[in-house]
């Protein structure tokens, strides 16, 4: 008997016309097919939004949940990224009806930074304008401003500049009144560190900008100063 599957030109013509079945394929060709397949399908989950993987869940079987699984979280992680990177980024002004929902209600992993000010004092408007330049640079920290006693009835002028730090809802740190800030000279690098101390950003500084201030000055003061020896030959003359 001649065996159905056997590649002659006589059993071409025999399933061409439907007499035999189809050839059978090899195992190992099967087998690749499926992995050509499932790569195929893979590719396709790389290409899908988050939405486009809801839609055609039910066309996908249990061998594919995983995958499925794994692309939905790497889209998801995507999205929250960009979320965030959105979100943030400059200074909002808000008033005592926004600071509930702004400050204390502004999210898991969320750090916040509050300016109070009043227009018309200097020391006011330099922070504000520092703190618009590190929104830029620390897009994932909110920052916002109030009009003191719009945010605080009667809170006192002399008592600005004053920045609040909160980080789920909970005060972190408050710096209160010009003294904290070293008044009009008061640097955007050096304000940065404060803030980081705090925990509100990541800086990049190494160390303390005011320090190094600090260190230039005593150096200069020693440099100024007579040193002993020659105090004592004046002295002597």
């Amino acid at each position: 008997m001649q065996d159905p599957n056997e590649d002659t030109e006589w059993n071409d013509i025999l399933r061409r016309k439907g007499i035999l079945p189809p050839k059978e394929k090899p195992k190992e060709d099967e087998e690749e097919e499926q992995i050509i397949q499932q790569q195929s399908i893979v590719k396709t989950y790389e290409s899908m939004t988050l939405d486009e993987l809801e839609e055609n869940e039910d066309e996908f079987s249990e061998e594919d949940e995983a995958a499925i699984e794994m692309y939905r979280q790497k889209r998801l992680a995507e999205w929250k990224a960009n979320q965030i990177k959105n979100v943030f980024g400059e200074v909002n002004e808000i008033s005592g009806q926004d600071y509930i929902q702004e400050v204390n209600k502004a999210g898991s992993g969320i750090w916040v930074v509050l300016h109070l000010y009043k227009p018309g004092i200097p020391l006011c408007t330099l922070i504000n304008q520092h703190l618009s330049e590190l929104a830029r640079k620390f897009p994932q920290t909110k920052f916002l401003k109030s009009i003191s006693t719009t945010c605080i009835p009667n809170y006192p002028d002399r008592n600005l500049p004053t920045i609040f730090v909160y980080h789920e809802g909970e005060m972190k740190a408050q710096f209160i009144g010009p003294l904290v800030f070293g008044g009009m000279n008061l640097k955007c690098d050096e304000l940065e560190w404060r803030l980081s101390e705090s925990g509100a950003v990541k800086t990049d500084l190494e160390e303390n900008p005011k320090k190094q201030i600090q260190d230039q000055l005593l150096t200069s003061i020693r440099c100024s100063m007579p040193n002993r020896k020659d105090s004592d030959e004046s002295d002597e003359d």
